[in-house]
């Protein structure tokens, strides 16, 4: 088996180091996972906008001053705690990997959250693309009708080029899902999803789609732009999706009640039931966002109240996904990261709130590809420094991509013919299977 294989294969070349380069022991492996016939990778990432504070959620203090009144609770994993306020996610701990030593430069949101989605600070000579692009670029199927990459209720506003394909072009954007209200169904009320590109091109009728098409062909043949042959091809591919029976994962409807209801009526959970759907339609790279709207996470008053409303929503949501996601056998074939731009302040200021802190914060790898039922790296007994392990963004993003058997170190070329690696970062080896 595929699992197998890389576990032989890493416990042969890991002997030495935690973190180190890639460039001696992943090529073979990502050649090896390509050629095998079985191998089919898809990518979750759980946004988590504003900034979640590690000492509430994933990297506890128990007793310290720092933690407030929240407690940590055991999982299945002996020996691993997490936050008190994730009940559910606590028994999928044997699936989870915490990573406790992230140390990042930024803590503005605008500059911050550029830095993680894309792995490079903010203010380069290019347009960085982010993780998104990147690896719905790598993990896509050309033949499939619908996007590489789907973004759901993602926090665009903060900074849009954080949220952008960069100089890879608008053929590898992200199809973004957006809240489009709420929807009766069954005496209860769930929010109403939708592609944002979708709802004009659904009322064109046969004659109009023909005439536009005509229209922009003369327009690409007079000006063979890369802006306008990358409209062009996002167009065609909206319409494909348009006219194929994948559209109807979109359609959320069509599942039971009790499973709506599993999920939760959150906008992030429905949006995690989306994420699910378009898994199984063969989209390799689904993103769903939770505090969207008010960057929720960025708790700088009264924390502690705010954190249960969402960790409600988090834990309820993202633990009916791995459940999901492992009773249709995706589990194995789908990693899964849950982070946002930085963290929060350790110590808990004069409102009952948090304030921004990249110095020591946590995110957290699941699924395939993944070693769970451990946490790595270490902050100290207040959660104020990395002691242990330390990590960058970068980093973080190139371990996903190893999980995903993506070469970190592949390149993609500029428009001015620069080679530029998709990641900076090296993975961390002992998190990988």
């Amino acid at each position: 088996m595929v699992r197998l294989e890389r576990r032989r294969f890493l416990r042969a070349v890991l002997a030495g180091g935690t973190v180190g380069s890639c460039a001696g022991w992943f090529a073979p492996l990502v050649r090896a996972l390509q050629g095998h016939p079985a191998r089919r990778r898809r990518c979750v990432v759980l946004w988590m906008a504003g900034g979640p504070s590690h000492l509430d959620t994933f990297d506890p203090k128990p007793g310290h001053a720092n933690a407030g009144d929240l407690g940590d609770r055991p999982t299945s994993v002996a020996g691993l705690r997490i936050g008190e306020l994730l009940p559910r996610l606590a028994q999928w701990a044997h699936r989870l990997a915490p990573v406790r030593s992230l140390s990042t430069r930024e803590g503005d949101h605008t500059r911050a959250t550029y830095a993680v989605r894309t792995g490079r600070r903010p203010g380069g000579p290019i347009a960085d693309p982010d993780l998104a692009a990147l690896l719905g670029k790598e993990l896509a199927s050309q033949s499939s009708d619908l996007p590489h990459s789907v973004s759901i209720d993602p926090p665009v506003f903060i900074n849009p080029a954080a949220f952008s394909p960069g100089f890879l072009g608008a053929s590898h954007a992200s199809a973004v899902v957006g809240v489009l209200g709420e929807a009766e169904e069954g005496g209860q009320s769930f929010p109403r999803l939708g592609l944002d590109y979708l709802e004009g091109l659904t009322q064109r009728r046969t004659w109009r789609k023909e005439w536009l098409q005509w229209l922009e062909s003369q327009y690409v043949e007079s000006r063979k732009s890369e802006n306008a042959l990358a409209h062009q091809v996002a167009y065609q591919r909206a319409l494909r999706l348009l006219e194929s029976p994948a559209a109807k994962a979109f359609s959320l409807e069509q599942e039971p009640d009790q499973v709506r209801e599993r999920y939760g009526k959150s906008v992030f959970g429905q949006g995690c039931l989306l994420a699910r759907r378009l898994l199984e339609q063969d989209v390799p790279f689904v993103e769903v966002c939770l505090g969207s709207r008010e960057l929720s996470w960025d708790t700088h008053n009264d924390n502690f109240s705010r954190l249960r409303k969402l960790c409600e929503e988090l834990d309820t949501a993202w633990s009916a996904l791995l459940q999901e996601l492992d009773e249709r056998g995706l589990l194995e074939e789908t990693t899964l990261l849950w982070i946002g731009e930085f963290g929060r302040t350790p110590a808990i200021n004069q409102n009952a709130g948090r304030d921004h802190y990249p110095d020591a914060w946590s995110c957290v790898f699941a699924g395939g590809g993944i070693r769970g039922g451990q946490a790595f790296g270490k902050t100290s007994a207040g959660g104020e420094e990395v002691v242990e392990g330390k990590v960058s963004q970068a980093d973080v993003l190139a371990t996903l991509a190893a999980a995903l058997g993506v070469d970190p170190a592949r390149e993609n070329i500029t428009p001015l013919g620069r080679p530029v690696k998709l990641f900076d970062g090296t993975p961390i080896r002992d998190l990988l299977t």
